[in-house]
C-alpha cells in the first residue's frame, strides 16, 4: 500500500496534478458535454475499496469525505454489491402505483431503529407511540433536498389546518384572526445548509447560495443558530415550522446545545410549529447514535427528521419521518415522487439501516471518533490554539470539523496531492467524515497526511 507523505511532484503548484492522456480526454469530454458548475481537481476516480479510492492513474487516496458523509460503509461494500446485482436482475422501478416489496421493509426497521435509540422519550414524534401501530411514519424521496421540501410542505398544511381551526397555540398571542393564511412562516438559521432547490435553498442561509436566485420562497424568518434567548422572539403563532440541524455538517461541525434545542421544542409546543432535524447529514451512525439527537435529553426531540446521505451507501435516496399526528393530516395526492422508494434503493437502504443500527456498530463508530479525536489534539497540537492555523476542533463521533483562522482550500488541495481526500464546510473550516468503517490505522495514516502538509505550509506557496 502506498501513502503519499510528501508531494509527488514538488516543483509544481499544489492541486495542479499531471494528468496522463486517457484522463485528459475525459475530463475534456465531460467540460464539452455537460453544464459544469462544480470546481474540480483534474483527476478522475475510477475505483475504490472501504476507505481507499483510486484514480484512472492507478494513485491510491484515504477518503475522509465518503462522499460527504454519503460511502458510510465505504466504497464497493461485498454486501452492497450483491444486493444490487440480486435485484436489479429481479425489479428496479414501478413508481408509487403500486407497493413493492421492501419499501415497507425500510421503513418498519428506520422507525424501529428511531424508537430504539430514543428510549423512553415522549416528545415529539415519539409522543403517544403504541404498540397497535400508533407511531412515526416515513415518506421515501430521490434526496436530502427533496426530503426537506417534502417537510415544509407537510408543516405548510399542518399550520394551515392548525389556523383554521382556530388553534394557533398557546403562546403569547399576536392578535391574529383565525385564518389558515396565517401559519406560514418558516424559522432556519444561521450557517444551516438545507438544499439547493427553490423551498430548501430559501431555508438555507447563505447569500452565496441565495442571492444569484432570489426571489426565494416567502414565509422564510432566518434567526442565529445557538442563540435560545431570541428563539421567542423568532418563533410566533405565525410559524408553521422550525427546521434545523442538530450537527451542522456544510455549515462547519458546530453542535447545538441543549438549552438551544429544549427551546426549540418548547416554543414549538407553545405556537403549534412543526419542529424539524434535518440529519441528512449528522444522522444515520454517523454520531456514534442512530440519530443526532438520540444525544440529548428527551425534552429535545423533533416532530419530523429528514435523511438522505448514507441510507443507500450511494444510491440515490432520502426520507422524511414524521410523527403520526402530522401523518395523519397527509392525505392521497398530497405529494409524491416517480422513483422515491423504488424497490432497488429500499432494499440496500434496509441492507445498510439493519448493519449502522446494530449497536456494537455504533459502539465502534464512537469509539473510532474519540480516537480520531485523540490523533487530531494528539498529533496537530502544536498548530491547534487561538492564535495558531487551527484555532479550534469540534464534532462527535465521526464527524470532526477543524477551525482554520483563513481559506483552507491550500491545504484541501495539498492534502489530495499527498493521498488524501479532505472536504472543506463554511467559516473556513474542514470536515473530516470518513466511511463509518474506518479503521484506526487509516485514521493514523490520513492524519499523518494532515500533519505533513500543515508542516509544509501551502497557504504560503
Amino acid at each position: 500500500m502506498t501513502i503519499y507523505l510528501s508531494l509527488t511532484d514538488p516543483d509544481r503548484p499544489a492541486g495542479a496534478i499531471p494528468a496522463k492522456k486517457e484522463v485528459a480526454e475525459n475530463i475534456a469530454r465531460y467540460e464539452k458535454y455537460t453544464l459544469n458548475t462544480y470546481a474540480r481537481p483534474p483527476i478522475v476516480f475510477k475505483h475504490g475499496k472501504g476507505c481507499k479510492i483510486y484514480d484512472q492513474d492507478g494513485k491510491q487516496y484515504i477518503d475522509f469525505t465518503a462522499g460527504i458523509a454519503v460511502n458510510a460503509l465505504g466504497h464497493a461494500d461485498d454486501q452492497v454489491a450483491a444486493i444490487i446485482a440480486d435485484q436489479a436482475a429481479k425489479l428496479i422501478h414501478l413508481s408509487n402505483l403500486y407497493y413493492n416489496e421492501w419499501a415497507g421493509h425500510l421503513a418498519q426497521s428506520l422507525v424501529r431503529a428511531t424508537l430504539a435509540g430514543a428510549g423512553t422519550c415522549s416528545h415529539g414524534l415519539y409522543r403517544d407511540v403504541s404498540p397497535e401501530g400508533l407511531g412515526p411514519k416515513v415518506f421515501f424521496s430521490n434526496s436530502g433536498t427533496e426530503a426537506n421540501e417534502g417537510a415544509l410542505k407537510f408543516a405548510r398544511k399542518y399550520g394551515k389546518l392548525l389556523a383554521a381551526s382556530g388553534k394557533l397555540g398557546s403562546g403569547v398571542s399576536h392578535g391574529l384572526k383565525t385564518d389558515p393564511n396565517l401559519k406560514y412562516n418558516i424559522v432556519s438559521f444561521t450557517r444551516g445548509f438545507h438544499g439547493r432547490s427553490m423551498g430548501a435553498l430559501s431555508v438555507t442561509t447563505n447569500p452565496k447560495y441565495q442571492d444569484p436566485f432570489t426571489p426565494l420562497i416567502p414565509g422564510i424568518v432566518h434567526a442565529r443558530y445557538n442563540m435560545p434567548s431570541e428563539v421567542a422572539a423568532m418563533v410566533d403563532e405565525r410559524t408553521c415550522a422550525v427546521i434545523v440541524e442538530p450537527i451542522q455538517g456544510e455549515g462547519g461541525v458546530h453542535a447545538a446545545s441543549v438549552e438551544f434545542l429544549r427551546t426549540l421544542r418548547r416554543r414549538c409546543d407553545q405556537v403549534g410549529a412543526v419542529l424539524i432535524y434535518d440529519e441528512i447529514q449528522c444522522g444515520l451512525g454517523r454520531t456514534g447514535k442512530f440519530w443526532a439527537h438520540h444525544h440529548y435529553p428527551a425534552d429535545c426531540a423533533p416532530d419530523i427528521i429528514t435523511l438522505a446521505k448514507p441510507l443507500a451507501n450511494g444510491l440515490p435516496i432520502g426520507g422524511i419521518i414524521v410523527s403520526h399526528t402530522i401523518a395523519d393530516l397527509i392525505k392521497i395526492g398530497d405529494h409524491g415522487t416517480t422513483f422515491g422508494g423504488n424497490p432497488l434503493a429500499c432494499r440496500v437502504g434496509h441492507n445498510v439501516v439493519s448493519r449502522i443500527s446494530d449497536n456494537q456498530f455504533l459502539a465502534s463508530v464512537q469509539e473510532k471518533g474519540e480516537y480520531l479525536k485523540h490523533q487530531i489534539k494528539s498529533r496537530l497540537g502544536s498548530f491547534i490554539g487561538a492564535d495558531r492555523i487551527i484555532t479550534e476542533t469540534r464534532g462527535t463521533g465521526l464527524i470532526q470539523g477543524l477551525q482554520f483562522d483563513r481559506d483552507p482550500s491550500s491545504i484541501v488541495s495539498a492534502a489530495l496531492d499527498r493521498g488524501l481526500l479532505l472536504v472543506s464546510a463554511g467559516g473556513n473550516a474542514i470536515r473530516l467524515i470518513p466511511p463509518l468503517v474506518v479503521s484506526k490505522d487509516e485514521i493514523d495514516q490520513g492524519v499523518s497526511i494532515l500533519v505533513d502538509v500543515l508542516k509544509s505550509k501551502p497557504w504560503e506557496a
